[in-house]
């Protein structure tokens, strides 16, 4: 079960953040590997759902994407699925004196087939994790400009 975890300090203030980070839509500017992403259901609470398609390792893949957990200006908590992956997104907030601090915590399982790119999908990570927060320290960054 690859997983990764970054933190990471943004001038956007934990509202803006909670905000930003809560509407997974976003996910197109902050996420390098997303082509789309469309709410399917919900008003973005918890049990929202979106349709995510990504690019990921020359695949597209596609993934419900659904709200978890929402505690505003702490916590935004999303899982994605298809048939062959399970994966979590985890955005941890606090104020951190004059920044926000974000720890970002993403954890991804495979089945079936999808379990042979496990190894591959683990070394790919950590050049992944460091796109992703860059686009995401400058997206919210960018909130508070």
């Amino acid at each position: 079960m690859p997983s990764i975890t970054r933190a990471f300090a943004t001038t956007a203030s934990p509202e803006a953040a909670f905000d930003y980070l809560a509407d997974f839509r976003n996910a197109e500017g902050w996420d390098p590997g997303t082509k789309t992403c469309q709410r399917t259901s919900g008003d973005g609470g918890v049990g929202t759902t979106y349709r995510n398609v990504s690019g990921f390792l020359g695949r597209e893949v596609e993934l419900t994407y659904t709200t978890a957990q929402l505690e505003p200006e702490r916590l935004v908590l999303l899982t994605g699925r298809n048939d062959s992956f399970d994966g979590e997104d985890r955005f941890e907030i606090e104020r951190s004196g004059d920044a926000t601090r974000i720890t970002y915590h993403a954890e991804m399982h495979f089945s079936g087939a999808s379990k042979l790119a496990s190894p591959l999908v683990a070394a790919y990570l950590p050049l992944l994790a460091k796109k992703t927060v860059d686009q995401l320290r400058d997206c919210l960054d960018r909130l508070s400009a």
